[in-house]
């Protein structure tokens, strides 16, 4: 981590990519949306690029923080909820599924009380395999429409998305319900 004012610790290299991400969200929205598809391809390739170099730029030179953490979930949180916004908006996957995305991230930070001293966030099987999932049926409508590919059709996307919806409630209640028992016990 640098030394020295607050400002200088979030001027990061790996902040700053895990910032490019976050800048591509609302671009990447719209592009889906108005059916831009090489700037929506080239916009979720940045943020995959960039999602995977940030963490490994930030050990390399020392920046890992709780902080740091915390802004790489949350990109990637409002990047996913974004693009399956827009989705949603063009009726290829359900309108619930951003909503859920969004509220299932807030209970993960919640929960895991990241502003509490000498604690980390914690992850759910469940929630980690999400948070991966949620990337498929937008880089797979990326991808097809860039491509010009009849294939995922909609449908498809809408039953992926779907099970998601699904297995996104499943991981909420299971993260509600280890909270209650940990309060009730504690």
């Amino acid at each position: 981590m640098a030394v020295g004012t607050s400002s200088q610790r979030w001027l990061t290299r790996a902040n700053g990519l895990t910032a490019l991400r976050l800048a591509a969200a609302p671009l990447l929205a719209a592009a889906v949306y108005e059916g831009l598809a090489v700037a929506a391809a080239w916009l979720f390739a940045l943020a995959v690029a960039t999602d995977l170099l940030d963490g490994r730029v930030a050990r390399r030179f020392g920046e890992v923080t709780p902080l740091g953490g915390l802004l790489d979930h949350a990109t990637d949180a409002a990047f996913v909820t974004a693009g399956l916004g827009a989705l949603a908006c063009l009726g290829e996957v359900p309108a619930l599924l951003p909503t859920l995305v969004a509220v299932a991230f807030v209970q993960y930070v919640v929960d895991s009380r990241w502003l509490a001293p000498g604690r980390g966030l914690r992850a759910s099987s469940l929630g980690r395999l999400n948070g991966i999932a949620y990337f498929v049926p937008l880089g797979a409508a990326v991808v097809r429409d860039v491509l010009g590919l009849g294939w995922p059709p909609p449908a498809l996307l809408r039953a992926l998305g779907w099970l998601l919806v699904a297995t996104t409630l499943v991981s909420i209640a299971d993260r509600a319900q280890a909270l209650w028992r940990t309060r009730r016990v504690g």
